[in-house]
């Protein structure tokens, strides 16, 4: 008996925007990348592994990453979050942080919960990211088409950096691909 478990994968979805966004973040000057390892970010997050000029902190929870960027700000650096919808909800809380010190936040956020779900456990907060992102002063971009990422992350970075906002990107499921668990 095979007693690996399932893993997430995606399937069904275009693979040029990982390369495009991650150029968009070099652009940027971003060098601090952390994340929670996520399969929709998968291509994105090996890309800045591979970056030499990126440092890339995986975290056990996403509202460790608040305090990553916070602290790479305050080192001279711009940084981003990646992360799934499911993990917006542990960062409320440490959101109060970026609105109180105004610094930026430029975050990444896979969704789940929404069209082809498998998990019905992802839909509750699948449904409330955006607002929840939204009720802390996080302006929030979604995009539902691949051509739409880059140019979208770019505008968001800009905002971010420029104007010290609060500015999370969310990639609809359906961009994504439909998740399956494999073995």
């Amino acid at each position: 008996m095979d007693h690996q478990a399932p893993r997430q994968t995606v399937t069904d979805r275009p693979t040029d925007w990982p390369l495009e966004t991650h150029e968009v973040l070099r652009r940027s000057r971003v060098r601090q990348v952390a994340h929670v390892p996520d399969a929709g970010l998968s291509e994105l997050i090996s890309l800045t592994q591979d970056d030499p000029e990126m440092t890339v902190t995986v975290l056990t929870t996403e509202e460790e990453g608040i305090g990553v960027l916070a602290g790479a700000w305050l080192g001279g650096q711009r940084g981003a979050l990646l992360m799934q919808s499911s993990g917006v909800g542990n960062c409320l809380n440490m959101l109060a942080l970026v609105k109180t010190c105004r610094f930026p936040l430029l975050a990444i956020v896979t969704m789940r919960g929404e069209w082809a779900e498998f998990n019905p456990w992802q839909v509750p907060m699948g449904q409330a990211t955006g607002p929840a992102l939204e009720l802390m002063d996080v302006l929030v971009y979604r995009v539902e088409a691949a051509e739409e990422v880059a140019e979208t992350v770019a505008a968001a970075a800009d905002l971010a950096f420029q104007g010290d906002a609060a500015v999370a990107v969310l990639l609809s499921q359906k961009l994504l691909g439909r998740k399956v668990w494999t073995r």
